[in-house]
């Protein structure tokens, strides 16, 4: 964003790597600040409309963190000039889980809705192998493969209209309390504005964190896999950790599992049905597809019977990650 203002201001390279180190920093406070507003208007909405918390984190709060890369991929798929790799789609399902969940989880209690451990864990997993099976017989997903990965996205939304009209008890201690103040308009406007702080400020942060480690002489490589991968996943993990921090379980629990379900279904799907052809399995798709799965199924196992993620469950998350990032390089 600001990487080629220097060529036009002409500062020194030391006044450069100041601005962008102060960039970097602006970056982190809107991630933080806009995640902090995002999740107070979302857990608000939830509670003004008498919806279950778990439905806005699978939906407005998972939708919101991942709009930016579908933006990106359906805008490229419009323009007919998309390269989408399932790989990277996979790669971030595998990032959500191990690394987001396994740092949310060793840095508070996070208690996981039994709707989730029961259907929507595994409804994950029946999808990362629905693409698995693709990517065995096939190099790219076509057009009819968009229509089935629409089709179970729609069965997904069924779900969740079954569970917005059903409704459930929320404890006491989750619910978020309302006045006057909080109108709906407001509360949308609280939404838009954190989730707007929230892209503009992973962007602040990646660019300015790209361009200081190029001054260090850091790969391209190793800082694709480091920052840029990270970077990508910075507006789950802020989003994440400040719901679990302000005792919003369902939203960062829900924000994980929703965003794969939307990177699989709504992005590959819609990609595959503008462009057909143009998402590709690459090679090595099947061992990352074999990973994503068992990802979630260690998430699955480290949930204790009080339904909260095992604390130790949530370190060896980590370590299973750290395994897998040493095993790509």
């Amino acid at each position: 964003m600001f990487l080629d203002l220097r060529k036009e201001i002409g500062v020194s390279a030391l006044l450069d790597m100041i601005l962008q180190l102060f960039c970097l920093i602006a970056g982190f406070v809107l991630l933080i600040k806009g995640a902090d507003i995002f999740v107070e208007g979302a857990s608000k909405l939830a509670s003004k409309l008498n919806i279950p918390p778990i439905v806005i984190g699978l939906t407005i709060v998972a939708f919101g963190t991942s709009a930016p890369e579908a933006a990106i991929s359906i805008t490229s798929a419009l323009g007919g000039n998309v390269d989408l790799a399932v790989g990277n789609i996979i790669g971030s399902n595998i990032m959500n889980v191990l690394l987001i969940l396994g740092i949310t989880g060793c840095i508070a209690k996070l208690k996981v809705n039994n709707n989730t451990y029961r259907y929507e864990i595994p409804f994950v997993m029946v999808i990362t192998l629905v693409l698995l099976m693709l990517g065995k017989f096939g190099s790219s997903i076509d057009r009819f493969d968009g229509v089935l990965l629409w089709g179970l996205f729609l069965l997904f939304l069924y779900y969740l209209y079954r569970l917005v009209k059903k409704g459930e008890e929320v404890p006491l201690d989750e619910v978020e309390e309302l006045d006057e103040k909080d109108t709906l308009l407001r509360l949308i406007i609280m939404i838009v504005l954190g989730m707007a702080a929230i892209v503009i400020g992973s962007n602040l942060t990646i660019d300015a964190a790209t361009y200081i480690a190029e001054e260090l002489g850091v790969s391209q490589r190793l800082i694709g896999l480091t920052i840029i991968a990270f970077g990508t996943s910075l507006p789950e993990l802020v989003t994440s950790m400040t719901a679990a921090w302000k005792g919003k379980s369902d939203l960062a629990i829900g924000n994980i599992v929703g965003s794969n379900i939307f990177n699989i279904l709504f992005v590959l799907g819609t990609t595959a049905l503008i462009s057909p052809k143009a998402v590709a399995f690459e090679s090595g798709f099947i061992i990352d597809g074999i990973v994503a799965i068992g990802a979630l199924f260690l998430l699955y196992t480290f949930i204790g019977s009080d339904g909260y993620l095992k604390k130790s469950g949530a370190i060896i998350m980590l370590i299973g990650y750290l395994a897998y990032f040493v095993s790509i390089l």
